[in-house]
């Protein structure tokens, strides 16, 4: 009798991992079924899928709405599959909104809930964590400081380590990656990530593109170097192309490869989320940008319980690197913080320092392996060797 896995990510950083999570379960299973929503990464590592998570990504308070026809659509479809071909265990991964409504669906069919890459809930409204303790057999945290807080929870948890350790890892050097892309090897290099997302890149980018001008200003001899998530539209980088950077021999634009572009990078300009934790496990100096609509900043500045946004400086416990968050998210201010970490060696001798402690916190390798084997224990597979 076939295995089957019904798995559901959004967004670029969550399609990463569950493709290397169902590589890891294939590993373990070969002829187990995966199937649900997912992406580019999901449907190489063999995932079928049902619905392609750039249908519903989006983000913030109030930009679901738009999209909520979509949501439902993609919902019931999802469901009709798991209907059609039952699973024996769900899998979301991360995007809290979207997922906890798949999960609370599942488990009234009895199917159980392994939640891997849990959604920050105690970042911001903590009541959601009886929400998780409703719908999760157990939960599968990235970061150290989460197992904690959900025992305290009285949530079943599972530390597995972060998956980006061995993704990092497996990049090519840094010389190479410059080599192909015909960048100088002694040039100051900044990566530019806008995020993931079609709404972060079209409030992020503009800013980002301006502080380029304002760095190379300042530090003439610096080459850019922009990395693009997978499925983006084109138009949303045209702040490159009327800024006439795109055209310069000092930038270049990669699609779909962030660890080769951190790791041939001295200094990285990052929406916050997960390329924050990327350019930490490549020892990149960064500047934490974010911003998001008007209202959902009004509306959701009052339920945000921590002092930092950016991981880094959460699993640090301290403020390794600079954060420039709505208001405070200038390309003047940019320029400035990147400008110094390029020229003051101590500066960036100290960030780096800071990221090292954050890499040893992240742990060993082994997560994606640790993860799947979690997940078919859920399964109760009888006969697997875990």
């Amino acid at each position: 009798m076939t295995l089957r896995v019904f798995l559901s990510c959004g967004e670029a950083s969550g399609d990463l991992y569950a493709g290397a999570v169902v590589r890891e379960m294939q590993a373990l299973v070969p002829d187990i079924d995966v199937f649900g929503m997912g992406g580019r990464e999901f449907a190489r590592a063999g995932g079928r899928v049902i619905a392609d998570c750039q249908e519903v990504t989006t983000g913030g308070l109030t930009e679901p709405l738009a999209k909520l026809p979509q949501l439902l659509a993609v919902k019931r479809r999802l469901l009709g599959a798991a209907a059609a071909t039952p699973p024996a265990v769900f899998v979301p991964i991360d995007f809290w909104g979207f997922n906890y409504r798949l999960a609370r669906a599942m488990k009234a069919r009895g199917v159980p809930v392994t939640y891997y890459v849990s959604p920050q809930l105690w970042a911001s409204r903590p009541w959601r964590m009886r929400s998780m303790r409703h719908i999760a057999s157990r939960v599968l945290v990235i970061f150290p400081f989460e197992e904690a807080i959900y025992q305290k929870g009285r949530v079943p948890v599972e530390f597995v380590g972060h998956p980006l350790v061995d993704l990092a890892n497996a990049g090519g050097s840094r010389q190479s990656f410059r080599e192909i892309k015909g960048l100088a090897m002694s040039a100051p290099t900044v990566a530019v990530l806008p995020g993931s997302r079609p709404g972060e890149v079209t409030r992020i980018l503009p800013d980002l593109v301006a502080a380029a001008g304002l760095i190379s200003a300042r530090v003439p001899t610096t080459q850019f170097v922009v990395a693009r998530a997978p499925g983006l539209d084109d138009r949303l980088f045209d702040p490159l192309r009327a800024s006439g950077l795109d055209r310069s021999a000092r930038v270049r634009i990669v699609e779909g490869d962030a660890n080769g572009v951190l790791g041939a990078s001295d200094v990285a300009l990052t929406a916050s989320g997960t390329a924050t934790v990327q350019a930490a496990l490549h020892d990149t100096p960064m500047v934490i940008v974010y911003r998001v609509s008007p209202w959902t900043y009004r509306l959701g500045r009052p339920l945000v319980t921590v002092d930092t946004f950016g991981m880094v400086n959460l699993i640090a416990g301290k403020k390794i690197v600079p954060e420039l968050i709505q208001h405070d998210f200038t390309p003047e201010a940019v320029a400035r913080e990147a400008v110094s970490m390029l020229t003051d060696p101590s500066r960036s001798a100290k960030i780096r320092e800071g990221l090292r402690d954050v890499r040893r916190k992240l742990g060993d390798g082994g997560a994606s392996r640790r993860a799947a084997k979690s997940i078919l224990e859920i399964a109760n597979i009888s006969g697997v060797r875990l």
